[in-house]
């Protein structure tokens, strides 16, 4: 029996996966709007996230209207 359990949906953010997630929480960014005053470069600093992760967000973001911050 696997105990590992995938992190919840945060606020209104994708499924990015858990570390992206965990990532994202621990630099207190919960949603889309949060996400796009942030560059791609920075959210890809961040350990955890990487370009899927960043992909993903920037389609939920251009759904939106939105876009990451320039770097």
């Amino acid at each position: 029996m696997n105990t590992r359990r995938t992190s919840a949906q945060i606020g209104d953010l994708p499924p990015v996966g858990r570390p992206a997630n965990n990532a994202l929480l621990e630099a207190g960014i919960t949603t889309l709007a949060e996400v796009a005053t942030h560059s791609r470069r920075d959210l890809l600093a961040l350990h955890g996230v990487g370009p899927k992760a960043v992909d993903i967000l920037a389609a939920a973001l251009a759904e939106r209207g939105l876009a990451f911050a320039a770097s």
